[in-house]
């Protein structure tokens, strides 16, 4: 088997890197796994609530670590990893979501939307480039949906070793291609993968960024796991046997991973990170999006992946790290994927590179102590285009987000309305306090105006009679893509 390697020449990155090689710290650097679900809901988890899914093994590492009751992710993927890979918010990279502007017939909206970056841009210096700086051997296997060709693909930013597969579950491809064996279960080729890269690797540093496909459709699963889950009664909106066993499939690759850790006694030198990349696909109906399929169910929390709403953007989160991070812990205040680069960067020694913009805080402080404070008052989304959800349906429309402390506010752009939630009273987001709040309203709009223009954030523009995306017109657009985000 070849695995994608490259080197990538100093000056392609120019001084930030060249600082970047002068990291490193006095004593063991802990190994760094960070495993990400992809479309996996807040809820999905035993851990976080679910009485039909099962997970073990994900259950046992919460038990072992820190649960982040109120991380934050995009309302879809490819923003998300772009983020995570970067440090640095949407309206710096200009990665909204995933493809083109015209993916949904926005024609009729109010609004144009502003243009997607597809490719996350190639000077921004990335986490594995900085890990790597810092000593780490790195390696990727799974989704990455940041640039797949060329000197955008991960084995060319940062990665020593790197393997991308999304897009089925069975007989899936691979970049660069990898041959294995007939029937082979994607989650279970990538864990293979993950396995020997540890075994490799067990007597330096490393780096491995394993994000999972599953449970993202099509919801294919193996056969003898959705038999295990056919006669079980469903709970709430939890009983799908297939998503169920694709989400089982998830479980056994962390088991899987766990298992080796202690069988090469490297569990106590290694932060082990478990997530998703956003909410999950469903809890729809309940939010008046009446056209959106579904197979799962975010409740309490409203909506799904697409949406704003804590159903779209609240994920699961779990960090273990022996010795240093509380066993059967929990952490509620907000944090959100730009926080990953920094905290995963100084737990490795490293140094942020001094030419890029974070917009994110180190967790390490609130990972050793959950009582901890973290030094900021707020956390932002900002997304200015469209997601549909069927003819005439939107999973959401432009919107920007403030969440300070227990205060949610959105601003929706088409008309400047103002939705005001209070989360620890209300998670699930019923009662809009706008009105009856308007101070508390009127001061939170304002910190985001103020957030939107430090960052420069583009906006959406008047729609002057733009054209119907071709898709829609044809009668195809979502259906037609590999991937329907």
């Amino acid at each position: 088997m070849r695995i994608f390697s490259f080197v990538v020449p100093f000056a392609r990155l120019g001084l930030a890197l060249a600082v970047l090689c002068a990291a490193g710290s006095a004593g063991a650097k802990p190994n760094v796994i960070f495993i990400m679900a992809d479309d996996l809901g807040y809820t999905d988890l035993g851990c976080f609530g679910s009485r039909y899914y099962e997970t073990p093994h994900i259950d046992r590492l919460a038990t072992q670590g820190l649960r982040m009751t109120n991380h934050h992710h995009h309302q879809n993927c490819t923003p998300t990893r772009a983020a995570l890979m970067s440090g640095q918010y949407s309206a710096r990279t200009g990665v909204y979501t995933v493809g083109g502007i015209d993916r949904f017939n926005w024609s009729t909206r109010p609004l144009r939307p502003v243009e997607n970056v597809t490719n996350l841009p190639l000077d921004r210096v990335l986490l594995p480039q900085a890990l790597k700086a810092a000593g780490y051997a790195t390696g990727m296997f799974g989704k990455w949906h940041l640039g797949q060709q060329g000197e955008y693909h991960p084995g060319r930013r940062g990665f020593d070793e790197a393997i991308v597969s999304m897009g089925a579950h069975f007989d899936f491809e691979t970049s660069p291609k990898v041959e294995y064996p007939k029937g082979q279960y994607l989650a279970d080729f990538l864990t293979d993968r993950a396995v020997d890269f540890i075994r490799r690797h067990r007597d330096r540093p490393f780096f491995l960024y394993l994000p999972h496909f599953g449970v993202h459709s099509p919801h294919h699963a193996k056969p003898e796991l959705v038999a295990r889950f056919k006669d079980k009664p469903g709970v709430g909106g939890h009983r799908s046997p297939v998503y169920a066993a694709m989400i089982a499939s998830v479980d056994e690759s962390v088991g899987r991973i766990m298992a080796l850790l202690d069988e090469l006694k490297l569990a106590d030198n290694t932060v082990l990170v478990f997530t998703s990349d956003n909410g999950g696909v469903g809890g729809y109906q309940r939010a008046g999006v009446s056209k959106a399929n579904e197979i799962t169910d975010n409740a309490p929390l409203r909506s799904g992946k697409g949406s704003l709403y804590e159903g779209g953007t609240r994920v699961p989160f779990i960090v273990r790290w022996p010795g240093v991070i509380p066993p059967a812990s929990a952490f509620d205040r907000p944090t959100i994927h730009v926080d990953l680069y920094p905290t995963l960067v100084e737990l490795g020694g490293g140094r942020l590179p001094a030419a890029q913009v974070f917009d994110g805080v180190s967790l390490a402080p609130a990972w050793r102590n959950p009582a901890a404070t973290l030094p900021r008052e707020a956390i932002f989304q900002h997304f200015p285009g469209y997601l549909g959800a069927g003819e005439g349906s939107w999973r959401t429309t432009p919107v920007s987000v403030i969440h300070a402390g227990d205060w949610k506010l959105m601003e929706f752009l088409e008309d400047r309305r103002l939705e005001l939630y209070n989360l620890r009273d209300d998670v699930g987001e019923t009662t809009n306090l706008a009105t009856a709040q308007p101070e508390r309203a009127r001061e939170l709009h304002a910190r985001l105006v103020a957030w939107r223009q430090a960052i420069g954030a583009p906006m959406p523009t008047a729609n002057e009679g733009g054209p119907a995306a071709p898709a829609a017109r044809k009668g195809k657009g979502r259906k037609k893509a590999k991937e329907k985000d």
